[in-house]
């Protein structure tokens, strides 16, 4: 009887986990859609193409933006045990992130240095693909405030 129920506990464990979503895949290139983001003010002007390199435990992605015919590079890390990292942000300079999946969206909280000496300013970024995986959407907000919502095509 125990080896019966051993197998039943087996067998269920192994059915959980092979129906558990599998992270999403962001690797490749991606270019940015303003027409169909939202809130993103005058990034809409903007040009910005995204290369995405993933493994099991870390995305890497590397911007190449184009604002008003200024051309700016920024490479982020996100660490997918959890372990705090740090990053610079275009919006927000220096920022410590910490990431982990949400199913298949992949959440990272940044922590920046506030605009008043010894406050602490927070921000929630929520990156995830389309079912047919041919579009990326990075949802970025603060506590309380409408978030800016970028999305890029993936490019063929």
């Amino acid at each position: 009887m125990k080896k019966q129920f051993a197998a039943l506990v087996f067998l269920l464990n192994a059915m959980l986990v092979s129906a558990a979503p599998a992270p999403a895949n962001f690797a490749g290139n991606w270019t940015f859609d303003p027409a169909h983001s939202n809130n993103v003010g005058m990034m809409a002007q903007g040009k910005i193409q995204t290369v995405i390199t993933q493994t099991k435990t870390v995305v890497v992605v590397d911007d190449t933006s184009v604002f008003n015919g200024q051309t700016d590079t920024q490479h982020t890390v996100y660490n997918l045990t959890g372990k705090a990292v740090a990053n610079v942000s275009m919006m927000s300079g220096r920022a410590t992130t910490r990431s982990h999946w949400a199913a298949t969206r992949l959440i990272t909280d940044w922590e920046s240095p506030g605009a008043i000496a010894g406050t602490v300013s927070k921000r929630t970024e929520t990156r995830y693909v389309s079912l047919d995986g041919k579009t990326m959407y990075v949802e970025s907000g603060r506590p309380g405030k409408e978030p800016m919502v970028l999305v890029f095509a993936r490019a063929h």
